[in-house]
Formats: structure tokens, sequence, C-alpha cells
């Protein structure tokens, strides 16, 4: 992986040493040593692609009811799906738009699969077979949805990262306490340098959520996203947050 660019990082939930990773030009890896050795995985990634030219894999997420079953989404160049822990890999079509941008899996009764596109999020309840659109466009004043993130002990608790464009100068945090059905815009203590980017969670400590924005900021919330501080470090530019396992 020398060569490349780290765009995602996911965990095994039930084996913090089985690390996936994703990357530009779009290629899955995953290492079962804590990250000491990386293997290529055998999926299938367009070279080329619309808008950014290189497709990247910005979307990684390992089932918490089923580790084996892993999900990947590519910028741009859709969402792909493991059955196996990543053996193998297979397209997933029904997401209108392989401009994807993250992965979700929510455990609230039935099992939900989330997608985040430019301007939507996506769910499935049928493994990826089928999908509906959530019409985020209504209710976020800035459209534009990177990542999402849900709270570990209360998967209806949807955080979803915002900003006004891929380039955007602002972004912000979106809530929704039920599964998607409606949105609130949290305060944060200052206005983001650029749209909100990545997010981590752990059970460990459910009501603690990071998050950062494209551009170097991050932010943590200790009781859920209600109130949010701004962390002194700041860095150049984040494609992702990891909270490992461990």
């Amino acid at each position: 992986m020398n060569a490349v660019h780290v765009w995602k990082v996911a965990f095994d939930p039930t084996n913090p040493q089985t690390i996936f990773a994703g990357t530009r030009p779009a290629a899955l890896f995953r290492s079962t040593d804590g990250g000491n050795h990386w293997d290529k995985l055998p999926a299938d990634m367009a070279e080329e692609c619309p808008n950014v030219r290189i497709p990247r894999v910005t979307a990684l997420t390992v089932d918490p009811s089923d580790h084996r079953m892993v999900w990947a989404g590519v910028e741009v160049d859709g969402v792909r799906r493991s059955r196996d822990g990543g053996e193998t890999w297979t397209r997933v079509a029904g997401v209108n738009d392989p401009d994807i941008h993250d992965t979700a899996v929510s455990i609230n009764g039935a099992k939900t699969v989330l997608t985040s596109t430019p301007r939507e999020i996506f769910a499935s309840t049928d493994g990826g077979e089928s999908w509906r659109g959530l019409g985020v466009g209504k209710h976020f004043h800035l459209p534009y949805c990177r990542s999402l993130a849900l709270k570990p002990d209360e998967p209806g608790v949807l955080f979803v990262a915002t900003g006004d464009g891929a380039l955007g100068s602002t972004g912000a945090i979106q809530r929704s306490k039920d599964g998607g059905q409606s949105w609130q815009v949290l305060s944060l203590p200052v206005e983001p340098n650029s749209p909100i980017w990545s997010f981590a969670t752990h059970p460990a400590n459910p009501n603690r959520i990071l998050a950062c924005s494209h551009y170097g900021e991050i932010f943590a919330s200790e009781d859920a996203g209600d109130s949010w501080v701004k962390l002194r470090r700041e860095f150049s530019e984040i494609r992702a947050l990891a909270w490992t396992p461990n």
C-alpha cells in the first residue's frame, strides 16, 4: 500500500486485529494482524470514472451483527458487498447514484443498510437488493452529504456530515433520532472551515462522538451530539477517522 492513498479504514468489531482499508486508486486491502501485513482483496474496480477521474474507496463498513458481511462504496463506482469477510465481492445495483460517500449498518429492529451520495441517503432493508431515498435534500440547509455514523447503543440515532460542496467553505452535522425520518442541525462552537467529512464512534463510550472537517478541524462531543468542543490540534487534510476497538 506504500504507493497509494488510504481514504477509508474499518475494523472488524469481533476482532480488532482484522482491519480493512480502502484506497485511491480504488482497491480494498485487509490485514489480519493489526496492520503489520496487508493483502489486496479481489474486488473489481473501475480504473477511471466521472468527476474524480481516478476512483477511490470512500466507504467501508463491517456489519456489527455479522462480521462476515462487509460493505464498500467507491467514488465514483458504486457499492460492493462481501458475504465472506472480504474473500469475494459483488457489485450491488439499485443505488441510483454511483458517487458513493459512505455506508453504515443499523440494527434497529430490522437491519438497515445506509449509503450516502452527494445529495441523498439511500436505505436498504433487504441486504442491498433494493434501495429507497430518504429525501434529505428537503431537510438539510447544507445538502452535500459525506459520512454517516450511528450511535453504538442506539442505532436509530444517525449522524450525517454535510457541507456546501466537495470543495466548500463550511459544514454542519445533522442528527436524526428516528432513523432518518426527522432531522436537526447540531450547534458547533465555531463555524467549520470546510464540509464536515468523517466521524468516529466506539461502543465503550457511546456518547462520545468525534467529527472532523475536510481541512483538519476536529470536534468532540461527550453527550451524543447535544454539545461540542473544538480540539486545539488541527491537521492539513483529513479523509477518515476510526476508533480502534481494543
